[in-house]
């Protein structure tokens, strides 16, 4: 590292160390700069107080809106105040979760134990993910409904946009990725002809009628730390108004998962008897629902493949593998849809007042 840097860094610590002492009363004995996890301006550093507690200080760059951050850590902090496994989340002297100085907006929340697997969800996971999601489903269901609002493209895209995105993709994308034994190219196609064959099938049997309310909006493996089996810390709030089928289906049926691991359909009915025993008021047709909802969900994503021609070989092998495990994963679930349906109508946890 260039010495420039080194000052560079140095003088970026003092300056983060100044902002959490007046701002948040926090006297500072070590501070480590987290590489990014994704796009954004988004600063995080990992910080070790005098007191011997280990925090997470986020910086988002000022002048823009930041009433959605702002939204998320609110959220943040009122599950974590329920006692659900979410990091505590540090208001400022001030008592606001989002402090703005010298220029940037600042975020302090502490450091929950636990990682992010890397792997597909065993069956004791998502058991333990299903009665996260469904004790904090239960939380929200109290919370004020947020201005945003999770995105219906699976319900409201039409299938002749998402075969044209299918066909624009094959003209755009880079040869690495169309070509090889295992191709875009190949699950492109599948994709195209799922969309033609069962979208409007999929859509017409979700009811019109499904239990809305506050939502984490990004509930993802990505997002949930994990000590061996048991969850430790639920991350990335998105704060929206949305359907909790949806977040339920999305988790239950996470592509990686489906994908990868042959036991992903025991899996999957475990994680929602899970949701249903810490979240038995949500109706028995929600909980069905989810299934197809997922189903849509994927079948109209398409994000991570819009890259450019320039992307570099890890990248390009990356994205290949997201594209086949959501391919597989489709197949697999509408191969299964009906047996699926079926067992989740039946899994235990509903309240006798439960609308069927």
């Amino acid at each position: 590292m260039a010495v420039g840097t080194v000052h560079d860094e140095e003088q970026q610590n003092e300056f983060v160390a100044e902002v959490l002492e007046l701002r948040y009363g926090l006297s500072v004995d070590g501070i480590e700069r987290v590489p990014p996890t994704g796009l954004g301006a988004v600063i995080n550093r990992r910080v070790l107080t005098s007191g011997g507690e280990r925090v997470y200080i986020k910086e988002y760059p000022g002048g823009g809106t930041l009433h959605e951050v702002r939204a998320a850590l609110d959220m943040a902090q009122f599950c974590s105040a329920a006692q659900l496994p979410v990091p505590r989340v540090w208001p400022d002297g001030s008592g606001d979760v989002l402090s703005e100085f010298g220029g940037s907006a600042w975020a302090v929340a502490s450091e929950a134990p636990g990682r992010i697997s890397p792997y597909v969800m065993s069956g004791p996971q998502a058991e333990h993910i299903g009665m996260a999601l469904g004790r904090m489903h239960r939380v929200l269901a109290a919370y004020p409904l947020p201005q945003a609002s999770q995105p219906r493209r699976w319900s409201t895209h039409p299938v002749e946009g998402a075969l044209a995105e299918c066909d624009a993709l094959l003209r755009r994308l880079p040869a690495q990725l169309l070509n090889g034994p295992t191709s875009l190219r190949t699950d492109l196609a599948q994709r195209a002809d799922d969309l033609r064959g069962e979208a409007e099938r999929l859509r017409s049997g979700v009811p019109q009628d499904l239990v809305e309310h506050a939502i984490h909006g990004g509930f993802t493996l990505r997002h949930v730390l994990l000590v061996t089996d048991v969850v430790t810390g639920v991350i990335g709030f998105r704060c929206q108004s949305g359907m909790p089928a949806w977040e339920l289906g999305r988790i239950a049926l996470d592509p990686r998962t489906v994908a990868g691991n042959d036991e992903w359909l025991g899996g999957a009915i475990a994680l929602v008897s899970a949701y249903r025993s810490e979240n038995p008021t949500l109706p028995v047709r929600d909980i069905t629902a989810s299934v197809r909802i997922a189903l849509l969900h994927m079948l109209f994503s398409f994000g991570g493949e819009t890259t450019t021609t320039y992307c570099t070989s890890r990248e390009a092998d990356g994205l290949k593998h997201r594209w086949a495990d959501q391919q597989a994963a489709i197949r697999r679930v509408l191969t299964n849809l009906d047996d699926l349906e079926e067992a989740l109508r039946s899994t235990p946890g509903h309240s006798p007042g439960t609308r069927r």
